[in-house]
Order: C-alpha cells, then structure tokens, then sequence
C-alpha cells in the first residue's frame, strides 16, 4: 500500500509539473503552444521517438549500445513502403516490422557471439545499413520502389486516433515484458553484472537474442509509424543514420533520470512529451531546425548523460 500511494503522489507531481511547463511554453509562445492544432501536432510525433525509445532502453538496460538502429528504421521504412504500395496494411506493417525484428535480431547475434563491443559492431554495421539503402536507392531495379511515397490510402497507421491506439498497445506490451516476465528479468541482470547473472544460472546469450526478437519489434513498430506519418523514407549515408536515434536517444537518458521514482517505460513517452514540447516551442519561436535546434538537443545530450551517470564508478560504457 506504501508504494501505491508514493506512486500515485510520484504521478500527481508529474502530472502538477507538465501542466506548470506547459503553461510556461503557452506563455512564452504567446498563447499558441496551448492551441489545439499545436497539440495534435505535438502528439502525433511522440509515437515514433517513444516505440524508439522502448526499443533502446531495452538495449540498455542489458548493458549495450546500438548505434545501428537508424540505418535499421529506414531499411524496415522502405520495406513497409514498398509492400504497402504492393499489399495494402498487412505489407506496411508486417514488412516494416519483420526488417526491424530481424536485422536488430542479426546484431544481437553479433553482439552476444563475438568479442567485438558493441558500439564498435553496432557503427560498422550502420555502415553497411546505410550502404545497403544506397543500393536500393540507386538500382535501376529498386529505385522507383523506394522513391514512391507510401499511398495515402495506407497511411492511417502514422495519423490519430491510429497512432495514439499504437502507442498505448505498444506501452503495453513493452510494459508487461520490462517487468512481469522472466526474460524481462534476466535482461536487467545482465544489466547490472554479467558474470553474476551467468553464475546464476542466466542464459545470457539466449536473453541477448530475446533482446534482439524484442528491441526489434519496437525499433520496426517505429519505423512503420514514421513512414505511415511521412509517407517517404530518405537515404542516411556517411553515419548520418545515426542523428535519427538523437532524439529517441536523449528520451532514453531523461527517462534514467526518472526511473528511481518512475518506471522507465512509463517515463518514456512521458520524456517524449517533454522532448518534443521543447523543440515545438523551439520551432514556434522560429528557431531555425538543423543548427540551433540540433545544437539544443547535443546539450540535452551531454546533460541527461552526465545526471545520469552521477555516482557511477569506473569506465561508463
């Protein structure tokens, strides 16, 4: 019953701060943050960056970085585009969340049965995710496949009230499987000591694989949201795939800031709100996108991870 109640008073402050920062951004926006037009356009884009931000927490939470998981989203997004065009709703989702789950599938294996670290394995494997794209992109054979947008009539996935159904199983699910399952368990051991966890009986390897099947079924359900909202997918070369995971990636920091008093699946699409808000106000303050809003989101960055890592001992991974 104690926890219940500091539950319910951690939720009531969280809901008493939003409302007070929201307000502030009303304020400061001259009355336009608060508006409704504004609001749906806030909501609509915290479903891809929150079924991201599940995904990697995941990932972290085992103790491992994936800095492939852009190239991952436009791979699974021009599947989705391609088989939707061709199928209708069963391509755009089945494709775009098969593609997610099996590449992210394929790097765990990785990660879980070679020495390499996996940020290093994660990078090379962006590279070869990005280049894989480009090929599509520039084949004779595939190229009017991935440059053709998505039809309208199989873009309701990516719109409300679609996309907020999506974000509400999607928190479910991650929900049920972060804390009532024993994979969910022995991910978060693994997490906190290995070679304790192995000692004790933990698979690490067959949960690293669990881990795959699981981040990469967020990581394709993001995908197939965004190319449901935008209807086209471009191609990330040079690492450039990696600024997609910027925001998901600083949603994911923020939510480890909260998770002593508040879940971090429950504090994700909360920090989505709260991320998104502030470059929504950014934009209606017309700060320009890609400098200074870029430049915004490397500080949140640095100052999420250096609260978060307060107290750690040793070499941060």
């Amino acid at each position: 019953m104690g926890n219940y109640k500091k539950n319910i008073i951690t939720a009531a402050i969280l809901v008493a701060a939003l409302a007070a920062v929201f307000l502030l951004f009303n304020a400061v926006s001259g009355g336009k943050f608060l508006e409704l037009e504004n609001l749906t356009v806030v909501i609509s884009h915290i479903i891809y960056p929150a079924f991201t931000a599940w995904g990697l927490s995941f990932l972290f939470a085992c103790g491992y970085t994936d800095m492939s998981v852009g190239g991952v989203v436009v791979l699974a997004a021009f599947a989705s585009n391609v088989f939707g065009n061709r199928y209708g709703y069963p391509g755009v989702v089945v494709a775009g969340v098969a593609v997610g789950t099996l590449l992210i599938f394929v790097n765990f294996n990785i990660f879980a049965y070679t020495k390499i670290p996996s940020w290093i394995a994660s990078i090379s494997l962006a590279m070869i995710y990005e280049a894989f794209g480009f090929y599509l992109k520039t084949n004779n054979a595939t190229k009017s496949l991935v440059t053709t947008a998505l039809s309208r009539d199989y873009r309701q996935l990516g719109q409300l009230p679609w996309s907020a159904v999506l974000l509400v199983v999607g928190f479910a699910a991650a929900y049920i499987v972060y804390n009532r399952t024993t994979v969910g368990l022995n991910i978060r051991a693994i997490g906190g000591n290995k070679e304790v966890s192995r000692a004790m009986g933990v698979n690490v390897n067959r949960t690293l694989t669990w881990v795959g099947l699981i981040s990469g079924l967020f990581i394709g359900a993001a995908a197939v949201v965004q190319i449901s909202y935008s209807g086209l997918m471009t191609v990330k070369t040079g690492l450039t795939s990696m600024s997609i995971i910027f925001q998901p990636l600083a949603i994911v920091l923020l939510a480890q800031i909260m998770k002593k008093r508040v879940n971090i699946i429950i504090a994700v699409p909360i920090c989505s709100l709260i991320i998104y808000s502030i470059f929504n106000l950014l934009t209606i303050l017309h700060v320009p996108s890609g400098t200074l809003q870029e430049a915004c989101l490397g500080a949140f960055l640095i100052l999420f991870g250096i609260i978060g890592q307060r107290g750690s001992k040793g070499v941060v991974k």
